[in-house]
């Protein structure tokens, strides 16, 4: 068939009042809201899973032979270590075994194998009227390196320790040399519990403050002692209540509100210096309580249910003066 010739339209103004006419929007018009997205996991998924939402539950048969990643060396700084004939480890006097470090989440120390010019400074600090109870360990290693591990948390009233934190970390270089230093302390060879005896005056009871239980342990030798919350006790230990808690502040804010005076034990240095200088000392402490430092509180029984309400008491009547009783 013969081609017929068509004329030649320009589409271009065309596309352009369709153009204008799609992006001129009447006044009236509202833009399509989308609404939140659910920001945790569905209602209705199993605890286990929603611990870890939105990643896949793991395969229950592969979850204990899989290969988990190792805790850095500032978690566990004397970690892969093997006894070697003739080897002691570590026998703390502290009341705290095995499974309540695991509580805390830290190596038990009974467990560390400490070689050469190694040593491990531990202190558990417990307030007497809370139950926020902390738990800072230094490491000293034979390489020089030194390493903080700091725990805090609620030690009552539940199955585990309440709100625990901690932190590891290293230490900045040269610290070790700090904590060797406090090795050669008279204070290591005082007795485990002291109490304060001024001269002419009873020994004072400790109702509110802080106790602490310090341990040592170097190469076949561990030294615990307890000083209660009476500010001469303390101070003979305050060398090494600043360094140990000194280098434990400043990783984790909810670690230092525990401490709100800081790391100073200047005040309780003081009064040890001033019993000592005033013939004063510091003797062993007969009636000695020794209470686990991981130890909770009993839980107490409810009150009684007392009477209802009833009338308000009226005034008390006024005492008999001599006259009145014919005296």
């Amino acid at each position: 068939m013969p081609s017929r010739a068509f004329p030649a339209v320009d589409l271009r103004p065309a596309l352009a009042l369709t153009l204008a006419a799609a992006l001129a929007a009447p006044a009236h018009a509202q833009l399509i809201r989308l609404g939140p997205r659910q920001a945790g996991p569905p209602k209705g998924t199993p605890p286990a899973e929603a611990e870890i939402w939105p990643f896949p539950p793991p395969d229950p048969t592969s979850w204990w032979d899989d290969k988990r990643p190792k805790p850095d060396e500032a978690a566990d700084p004397l970690g892969g270590r093997r006894v070697r004939r003739g080897e002691r480890l570590p026998e703390p006097d502290n009341g705290v075994d095995a499974s309540t470090y695991r509580l805390w989440g830290l190596m038990p120390l009974q467990w560390q194998v400490l070689r050469g010019d190694e040593m491990i400074l531990e202190v558990w600090t417990r307030p007497s009227n809370s139950v926020r109870q902390t738990v800072t360990r230094i490491v000293v290693r034979d390489d020089g390196a030194a390493f903080v591990e700091g725990r805090a948390g609620l030690a009552c009233c539940e199955a585990g320790i309440g709100r625990r934190m901690g932190f590891d970390a290293e230490l900045p270089a040269g610290s070790a040399q700090r904590f060797r230093a406090l090795k050669a302390l008279p204070l290591w060879s005082s007795p485990r519990d002291v109490q304060a005896e001024e001269q002419g005056a009873a020994g004072a009871v400790c109702v509110e403050g802080s106790g602490y239980d310090i341990t040592l342990a170097t190469p076949g030798r561990t030294v615990t002692l307890h000083r209660a919350c009476d500010p001469a006790e303390i101070g003979e230990a305050a060398d090494v209540l600043e360094a140990v808690l000194g280098a434990a502040l400043g990783h984790d804010a909810r670690f230092d509100v525990l401490f709100r005076g800081g790391a100073s034990f200047a005040g309780a240095r003081d009064a040890y210096r001033e019993l000592i200088a005033g013939g004063g000392r510091l003797r062993p402490n007969p009636e000695a309580r020794r209470p686990k430092p991981g130890e909770e509180p009993r839980p107490a029984p409810e009150p009684e249910p007392g009477p209802g309400p009833g009338p308000r008491p009226g005034p008390a009547p006024a005492p008999h003066t001599g006259a009145a009783s014919g005296r």
